[in-house]
């Protein structure tokens, strides 16, 4: 627990009204976009880098644990406080600071929500391409923290690949600047990177400085319709060969498009296998011709149906079917558990056959679709968390689909990040060096382990029994 006189302390820091301990309030950040829920000890919010600094020095004097938070719609369980903890809510730091037109790059506090971000530059004509689901609700600090994707990541890479520099509060208190606004910079280690995709286990992102490209005039988007699954995932790997690089290409299991369908009534085919769905930009003229060439190969493929918009407004109406399989889920069972595994593309069809043969023996059901262009799929298990029974099922289906990715060459996430719910599985994922130079790492920037500890390494000298 949290003394008395240490928060305080904080309340010092922040003013009295950003520093809760309320029952309600302890349940309001008690949990993610995961089924994980634990109360905190306290919860502040601080307004700036400065109060971030002087509130670590406090917690590493004390040796406080902290769990650095933006929205929390994580889905790895990384920002739920499992042994009570402060939570530090950046969402207070939230101000753009500035867009350098002339260097094209964006810096913008580590609690601007991602789609804020996203329109202003667009506003300026430059665009931000990273595109994460959550895209609405997320921050930006937090799309740092879990090197979060998206849709968009096959054709234009994801946060990390926009990260340029960096200030981030280290365990102790002190603010460390990495990166600047060059687009070459080799000069010494590379510790924006570093930083990205560390979880708020190495340090506190407080600041951020992206890179920008110009907005694409232009998009074009198709819908194939195949009645087999694995003909689907072979043109996936036909489109790209054709010289194509869509901006997104979107698989669609037959379990999704049925749930989609009673959900939305969107008059989807529900005899078919799979769906996927293609996106093209660029000029007006390239990203018509390259959706031309897109619908050529998915009919030469096999493809029972190809539906190609032709205005921005029949656009929205075929991606509706993929955005609306997470909200149609609910309908078939109370709970899920979204995974996110990441295959090479040639092995997207072996994944595809193991996770069928994975529900099956765990009699669970597991949805499919994700990001087929760059392998990575997400599989949804649904499933009752009241009945233990099915929870012991689904833990061993989790088992099963970690796996089958790293045995066809693939891992455990790219783009929800590792938290608590794959923190059994890393070691299986990395091996047992690379997780003894990541401790290294952590003890070296954090020593105490005050900074969201529990999360992403297994404890040292241990090895979880599901993992094995």
């Amino acid at each position: 627990m949290i003394s008395i006189d240490t928060l305080n302390e904080i309340r010092n820091i922040t003013g009295p009204e950003h520093v809760l301990t309320s029952p309600e309030d302890l349940l309001c950040y008690s949990y993610d976009g995961t089924f994980a829920e634990h109360l905190p000890d306290a919860i502040v919010s601080p307004g700036s880098t400065e109060q971030v600094s002087a509130i670590l020095k406090i917690a590493h004097r004390e040796g406080v644990p902290v769990i650095p938070r933006g929205m929390a719609s994580g889905l790895a369980a990384g920002t739920v406080p499992f042994g009570g903890e402060l939570v530090l809510n950046l969402t207070r730091m939230n101000r753009i600071l500035e867009i350098d037109r002339e260097n094209m790059t964006a810096t913008a506090q580590a609690g601007v929500i991602t789609s804020d971000l996203a329109a202003a530059v667009e506003a300026e004509g430059l665009f931000y391409p990273p595109d994460p689901a959550s895209i609405r609700q997320s921050t930006l600090g937090g799309n740092v923290a879990c090197n979060s994707g998206g849709p968009r990541c096959l054709k234009y890479g994801v946060t990390g690949d926009y990260v340029m520099a960096l200030e981030a509060v280290l365990a102790d208190g002190s603010v460390l600047r990495t990166g600047n606004k060059c687009i070459k910079n080799v000069t010494g280690y590379d510790l924006v990177h570093l930083l990205v995709g560390s979880e708020g286990t190495l340090a506190v992102v407080t600041e951020v400085t992206v890179k920008l490209i110009p907005k694409p005039q232009a998009k074009r988007t198709a819908m194939a319709i195949f009645a087999d699954i694995a003909a689907a995932s072979k043109a996936v790997n036909d489109i790209l060969l054709s010289g194509v690089l869509p901006a997104t290409l979107e698989i669609v299991d037959e379990t999704a498009i049925n749930c989609v369908e009673e959900y939305l009534h969107l008059g989807l085919d529900c005899t078919a296998d799979a769906m996927l769905i293609v996106e093209t930009d660029g000029t007006p003229e390239n990203a018509a011709q390259e959706i031309e060439t897109v619908a050529q190969v998915c009919r030469q493929g096999g493809a029972k149906e190809v539906q190609t918009a032709r205005d921005d407004a029949e656009s929205e109406d075929l991606w509706k079917a993929r955005r609306s399989v997470g909200p149609s889920l609910g309908r078939v069972r109370p709970n899920k558990l979204g995974e996110d595994i990441v295959v090479p593309r040639s092995a997207i069809p072996d994944m595809i056959v193991r996770i069928k043969e994975i529900a099956l023996s765990h009699d669970l059901p597991i949805v499919i679709f994700g990001h087929a262009g760059d392998g990575n799929l997400h599989p949804n298990i649904l499933f009752d968390r009241r009945d233990q029974g099915e929870w012991d099922r689904v833990e061993a289906a989790v088992g099963d689909l970690f796996a089958g990715a790293v045995e066809l060459g693939g891992t455990l996430s790219g783009e929800h990040g590792v938290g608590m719910l794959k923190r059994p599985y890393l070691e299986m994922a990395v091996g047992p060096l690379a997780v003894d130079v990541m401790w290294a790492i952590k003890r070296a920037l954090d020593p105490k382990d005050i900074l969201n500890p529990g999360k992403v390494l297994p404890p040292p000298g241990t090895t979880d029994d599901r993992a094995r």
